[in-house]
């Protein structure tokens, strides 16, 4: 089977991408980067930054949570050939996998590649979720957890996160200080390293976790409980944004480039949709699954690591992510962030040098292209914003995932050349 490479990538600013004129209800809002410009602007950036030209590219996926609900879109694969008039009549399809949407595109693209059907081929992933309301994006959303007993019955995505962070502090025995300790230097590392990333969608977040666990508990500027025992700075960002990747196979582009970051090793595993049937909820035993596919397939082990960027939807999960990558011990990573561990100037591995989920944003149809992207741009040391201050990072992970840790997908990408 041949390999597959990334030969070009792009990242759009992420943010809330919209105007709101009535300060009061928050009802008026004017689109000011809309669902369709995203997809052209990251689509031409990526191409762009392959060196190709739009007639190059063979066909196009696009991966994208819940348009429907969001922007009243369906039947979103076609406007791709917006991009360039020379896209017409390739083929285009769209896939969904809630917030690991792109990081399937993504892999559903590298078989095409790999079968041998597709020379080149163009992924995008984008999501623009802030012209809804609160109440109707939470009930988006909630369309990705299993409906019957979650979503249908009140339950929210940071309540189902809640649970698994219930399990994680039973199960390992923490005190309350010890659990918010943890969270505090978790989100507080993502907020300094989203500070230095220009398109994160927040850069001015509170840089230690002192800071965090010092603010109030309710009224403006505080850290409220939004489900207990999960806080408002546990918790990632209402994000409209878009990011793409061109795929070629390893053999083409090392014939045509100078530097080359293939696509070593991929574990995609898939959990139980609904929590109720899984045993151990103070672990991603899916998560982990997918780690041990994706690093046999690559030939390695967590030591070979230099970067990592983890599926932060809220702090817990950086928690299990960087356990299933087998770069902390179970119930040890939240004592490593505290300890000063995975920072930009980490000897071993980085992790989260964009931001995260939790500061550089989770437009969640975009975020597992976002962290191909990230990654690859760090491996060619061409870095958008932080990176690695030790050494040159030679190998990375993204470690991207759908609904309450459902759809684990696990990408481990090397330089090459």
């Amino acid at each position: 089977m041949s390999k597959v490479s990334i030969v070009g990538a792009y990242n759009s600013k992420f943010g809330s991408l919209i105007e709101v004129k009535d300060m009061v209800s928050f009802k008026k809002k004017i689109d000011k980067n809309s669902f369709y410009d995203l997809i052209i602007e990251a689509g031409r950036g990526a191409i762009a930054d392959s060196g190709l030209d739009a007639k190059d590219i063979d066909a196009v996926w696009v991966g994208a949570c819940s348009p429907s609900r969001f922007v009243n879109q369906e039947h979103v694969a076609p406007i791709a050939v917006g991009i360039d008039p020379a896209l017409r009549f390739k083929p285009m399809t769209r896939t969904e996998c809630a917030c690991a949407s792109s990081s399937v595109a993504i892999y559903d693209a590298t078989y095409a590649v790999e079968s041998g059907r597709f020379k080149n081929v163009l992924v995008i992933g984008v999501e623009k979720m802030n012209l809804l309301d609160t109440p109707a994006m939470t009930a988006a959303l909630a369309c990705s957890s299993y409906y019957p007993e979650e979503g249908g019955k009140g339950m929210t995505f940071p309540g189902l996160f809640a649970e698994l962070a219930k399990a994680y502090i039973a199960h390992y025995k923490f005190s309350e200080s010890e659990w918010r300790t943890q969270a505090a230097h978790v989100a507080a590392l993502c907020y300094r390293n989203a500070s230095k990333n220009p398109l994160a969608h927040i850069q001015n977040g509170p840089q230690t976790a002192a800071e965090i666990l010092a603010l109030p508990e309710s009224g403006k500027g505080s850290n409220m409980m939004v489900a207990a025992p999960l806080r408002l700075h546990d918790c990632s960002l209402v994000t409209d944004g878009a990011a793409a990747v061109v795929i070629t196979s390893t053999q083409n582009a090392k014939a045509n480039r100078k530097k080359v970051v293939e696509i070593a090793g991929i574990g995609h595993s898939e959990e139980y949709l609904p929590l109720s049937k899984r045993p151990h909820l103070w672990e991603l035993e899916a998560g982990k699954n997918a780690v041990a596919k994706a690093y046999q397939e690559a030939g390695i082990t967590a030591e070979d690591l230099d970067i990592a960027e983890v599926h932060d939807c809220f702090t817990i999960n950086q928690l299990l992510t960087t356990e299933a990558l087998g770069l902390s011990q179970d119930g040890k990573a939240g004592m490593d962030y505290v300890n000063g561990r995975f920072t930009a100037d980490d000897e071993k591995v980085c992790i989260n040098l964009s931001g995260g989920l939790k500061a550089k944003g989770h437009p969640v149809g975009a975020t597992g292209a976002s962290m191909h992207a990230l990654v690859y741009k760090q491996l060619m040391e061409e870095p958008i914003g932080q990176a690695p201050t030790k050494k040159t990072p030679k190998i990375g992970v993204t470690f991207n995932v759908g609904g309450s840790g459902v759809t684990n997908a696990v990408t481990v990408l090397r330089r090459v050349k």
